[in-house]
């Protein structure tokens, strides 16, 4: 329930603090990030990585999808790193993500575009997610 809340709260502030409405049938997916880092690389490096490199290029091959790094502050899973996707709508994810999750054909293609950024990420870390899709009502 406090995971819920935390991530209510912040879908929220993105929404104010940038002046957008959430429109119905909008997509936003909640991400908790669990990182593990390559021997002699910080969090702050691979951060850095992640937010200027890796995002731009997720989001430049996934049209109309936006992306916003955000770190927990306080509250159960203080400290920790997680990501708040915004997409139109399903469909639009759909375009990319089977029903099983796993990537369609469009999306297999994508990845490809921006293999090197993954691979140059993976020397600094691997990354896995959890995570929950929620449609604005």
């Amino acid at each position: 329930m406090k995971k819920l809340i935390l991530f209510m709260t912040l879908i929220l502030f993105v929404g104010l603090t940038y002046g957008q409405t959430l429109q119905k049938g909008t997509l936003i997916g909640t991400h908790v990030m669990q990182v593990t880092l390559q021997p002699g690389v910080s969090m702050e490096k691979f951060i850095e990585f992640y937010s200027k490199k890796f995002i731009p290029e997720y989001e430049k091959n996934r049209i109309g999808w936006k992306i916003y790094l955000v770190k927990s502050i306080r509250g159960e899973i203080k400290d920790s790193f997680g990501l708040i996707m915004i997409i139109k709508s399903e469909k639009d994810r759909d375009k990319y993500y089977n029903p099983d999750g796993s990537l369609s054909q469009l999306g297999i293609t994508v990845e490809k575009n921006y293999k090197p950024v993954v691979d140059e990420m993976n020397k600094l870390g691997t990354l896995s997610t959890t995570f929950t899709d929620w449609v604005v009502q």
